[in-house]
């Protein structure tokens, strides 16, 4: 196998989160690029059409920016630390929830940061600097880590040589960004609290069945099926009507009740945690994240 088989191939296999992280690494690195290009600009200005400004009326004019800003990075340490994050916190998703939830998740945090971030400089202009933008995935990466720190608080996780609740992690985090609210970047705090009210408030309702982000995943599926349609074809299709057993094709009463079992197998990790689950349970949960 050649050299560009073996990338093309390790690429493939990589998880939404990873190539949301190589999607990231490679907006750095045309960032870089770029600086050398701009010598009468600031270093911090090669990816502004990226970034969300603070103020309103230049943000309704770059209205993609709510969304572009969390895969704008311009520090070093800012990126690495950000994905390393989303690199820990995605396994975990993945493994214990479907994908596209994930990515609802995900964006709609970078979103609610982005607009509370917009709040805050807008209604509050004397709290903050005026003129700055936003930029990095810390709120989107935050909305995931709440929400599994709501959804299943008292599952415990290995943090150095003892055990540590989700919840207990959630809540320093959320202590910490307060306290940022008074320092220097007042303004990426806000929107990291954003991310984290989102995933608060997303995991709370999926536990009682509500799934908030379903209106924005089909807005997603709508705008990827605008560049997955075929070429319209002379010859016409006939479908088969399909037997359905209380409403439900065989296909979606499979589905059904494959999400009903990771439901209850989540409820139990959220009531008794992670080591309760059998071996079948846990081999079930593990085949279902991939």
């Amino acid at each position: 196998m050649s050299l560009t088989e073996d990338v093309k191939y390790k690429l493939a296999r990589l998880n939404v989160f990873e190539n949301i992280i190589a999607i990231n690494g490679a907006v750095f690195l045309v960032g870089m690029i770029l600086r050398p290009l701009q010598e009468s600009r600031s270093q911090y200005s090669t990816l502004s059409w990226l970034e969300l400004p603070s103020n309103f009326l230049d943000f309704i004019v770059k209205p993609w920016t709510i969304i572009t800003y969390a895969f704008a990075h311009y520090d070093l340490w800012h990126v690495l630390i950000n994905m390393l994050w989303l690199y820990i916190i995605g396994r975990m998703f993945i493994n214990l929830f479907n994908v596209k939830l994930g990515l609802n998740v995900y964006f709609l945090g970078a979103m609610v940061g982005g607009l509370l971030f917009l709040f805050g400089y807008n209604v509050f202009p004397g709290f903050f600097n005026t003129g700055n933008s936003l930029v990095g995935a810390s709120a989107a990466v935050r909305a995931l880590l709440i929400f599994l720190c709501a959804y299943m608080p008292n599952k415990e996780i290995r943090f150095f040589t003892f055990n540590l609740k989700l919840w207990y992690l959630g809540a320093a985090i959320i202590g910490l960004d307060i306290i940022g609210l008074f320092g220097l970047n007042a303004g990426g705090n806000l929107a990291h609290l954003g991310g984290a009210l989102l995933g608060y408030f997303y995991a709370k309702q999926l536990l009682k069945g509500n799934d908030i982000g379903k209106g924005f995943e089909h807005i997603m599926d709508s705008f990827i099926s605008l560049f997955k349609r075929s070429k319209s074809s002379p010859l016409k299709t006939v479908y088969k009507k399909k037997s359905k057993v209380a409403g439900y094709n065989k296909a979606e009463f499979k589905e059904f009740n494959h999400q009903k079992k990771i439901d209850l197998i989540l409820d139990k990790i959220s009531k008794s945690g992670y080591e309760s689950l059998t071996a079948e349970e846990k081999e079930f949960l593990f085949k279902a994240g991939k």
